[in-house]
């Protein structure tokens, strides 16, 4: 770790948020669930790697629509100033592409030797100096161009991972194996034999390499991962440290895990140990695991009772929750969804958001509490034409400035002061004062002031959906202008608007005899504008 081959930690956060709903939803993955702390596992990730010795930047591989979230998440912790970079995929493609675009962001701006750490978001790790140990480990071997895999000692026969099987190399340094073969998640039996015979390893998931090695037995494995990474990030677009990747590129890049193109394929692949308290948290029973617990093994979050239960998890959010004479029980609970289980029953959650999925519901979706650049609003209650809702606005921040053509608005400040364009008018609210947003006025809500705006916002009219939006001006790239209104659809809600847009690029594709596709990359090009991100981050 010096100068000539710096160290670069990389979060790769994301998920779908199936094994810990309803807390997890697609919206609001994993990594952002918070423990009984109140940090999330994200920010405890960013912590874990703010505390390594010289390190000075930190990369983030992340989806576009959890930018925010992200940077809110790493701001509250963020005291000792550590510089970030993001990389913002368009959609997911698993681990391998995600690496890849870290590894040729590192190659690009720290050099051949740069050693990148591979760390997912979502994890827990108890002892931060066991952890540093192993990194030494592993950054010694990965400084000879090993590939170093961090395994957790296999001390009971689990059967939600992977393992590695491992073995003495005297070309390694000491305390580093190599690595004999990767086996998929056993059964039980099987499980139990590889405890018994000792050397086998957990899958943990976290690496560290230098980023052109990564890059060259990616190229050797599987070229076709290698080439789209390679043309999505020359083709990205640049804003100070957040790079958006290319979405119409990254789209054709295969689906797969580091595993499967890299790592299992690699005659360099090695293993350090981690005895460090590590926990991936991939299930509600794992959540169980890494809290302190009552006297009777009960785990509680919220307004919760207990009484004669136990080994319990109860998790409440609002509510009153209450159990009795229960044992190795599950509960959680939301504003819009409950969920019951037994502990040893929990990894079937996954079924439950597939048929939730399968309805159309959108409790797998978002959760009442919807965050946005600004801020954040939750549903308190809806009907057949009227929606309530609980808005709270950052200091300094802004919402666009937008119409509705299908509902009117009434607006009550709770705390706080709101600064308020209604047409042509512009004016202040402070507690307890409010306002009238007609059908079809131009408006704008923000936030002057040092503390949170906090309003009550109560919606009426024929439609109330979130699509309903038109925005005129927008400070997070979120205005519909033309292009956006063909690559988003109706739901920017100017048809006409779409109709002479397509028809103007149409005739001009006619006259000069080159596509719709050609047109619209160059209106691309000169619109700083986003055009993918921004038809995907509504609100």
């Amino acid at each position: 770790m010096n100068a000539v081959a710096p160290l670069i930690p990389c979060i790769v956060s994301g998920g779908s948020g199936t094994r810990l709903w309803p807390v997890s939803r697609e919206s609001m993955p994993k990594p952002f669930m918070r423990l009984a702390d109140d940090q999330s596992l994200l920010q405890k990730t960013f912590l874990r790697i703010a505390g390594l010795p010289d390190v000075a930047r930190l990369l983030t591989v992340t989806n576009r629509d959890l930018l925010f979230r992200t940077l809110d998440d790493y701001r509250a912790v963020n005291r000792s100033g550590l510089a970030q970079d993001l990389l913002l995929e368009p959609m997911g493609r698993n681990t391998a592409p995600a690496i890849a675009a870290a590894a040729l962001h590192v190659q690009e701006h720290f050099g051949d030797q740069a050693q990148l750490l591979i760390l997912p978001a979502d994890h827990v790790i108890e002892d931060q100096r066991a952890f540093q140990q192993a990194l030494a480990l592993a950054t010694n071997a990965a400084e000879k161009g090993e590939m170093v895999l961090f395994g957790i000692p296999a001390s009971r026969p689990e059967t939600g991972y992977g393992y590695i099987r491992a073995s003495a190399d005297a070309q390694l340094p000491e305390g580093v194996s190599r690595v004999q073969s990767f086996v998929e998640k056993p059964d039980e039996a099987r499980a139990r034999e590889f405890v018994a015979a000792g050397g086998y390893y957990w899958n943990s998931g976290m690496f560290l390499f230098r980023a052109s090695r990564y890059l060259e037995e990616l190229k050797k494995h599987d070229a076709d991962i290698y080439d789209t990474c390679l043309l999505a990030l020359e083709r990205s677009q640049h804003d100070g440290d957040l790079v958006n990747i290319d979405a119409a590129t990254f789209e054709c890049c295969p689906d797969n895990s580091i595993d499967y193109a890299v790592m299992e394929k690699t005659s360099r692949a090695c293993v350090v140990p981690l005895s460090a308290g590590w926990n991936d948290v991939g299930s509600w029973s794992s959540i169980w695991d890494v809290h302190a617990k009552d006297a009777n093994g009960n785990v509680t979050k919220g307004d919760v009772l207990v009484h004669d239960s136990h080994n319990c998890l109860v998790h409440g959010n609002g509510k009153l929750v209450s159990v009795i004479g229960l044992e190795d029980i599950v509960v959680v609970e939301t504003k819009d969804a409950m969920m019951i289980a037994h502990k040893d029953r929990v990894q079937d959650v996954k079924h439950v958001v597939k048929d939730l999925d399968a309805q159309g519901r959108s409790e797998t979706q978002n959760h009442c509490e919807v965050y946005r650049p600004w801020g954040s609003y939750d549903s308190v209650d809806m009907g057949g034409r009227f929606q309530v809702k609980h808005i709270t606005v950052k200091p300094g921040a802004r919402l666009s400035l937008q119409m509705h053509h299908h509902r009117a608005e009434h607006w009550i400040v709770v705390s706080g002061t709101a600064q308020v364009t209604c047409d042509d008018k512009t004016f202040l609210l402070t507690e307890n004062q409010s306002t009238y947003i007609p059908i079809a006025s131009v408006h704008r809500l923000a936030n002057p002031g040092k503390i949170p705006l906090e309003i009550i916002e109560v919606q009426s009219g024929s439609y109330l959906g979130e699509d309903d939006i038109e925005r005129l001006e927008d400070v997070y790239g979120r205005t519909a202008e033309p292009a956006l209104q063909v690559v988003a659809g109706s739901r920017w809600g100017q048809p006409d608007g779409q109709v002479m847009f397509i028809l103007v690029l149409s005739l001009a594709a006619a006259e000069a005899s080159i596509g719709l596709a050609i047109l619209l990359q160059l209106y691309r090009r000169f619109h700083t504008l986003d055009i993918d991100a921004a038809s995907e981050m509504r609100g």
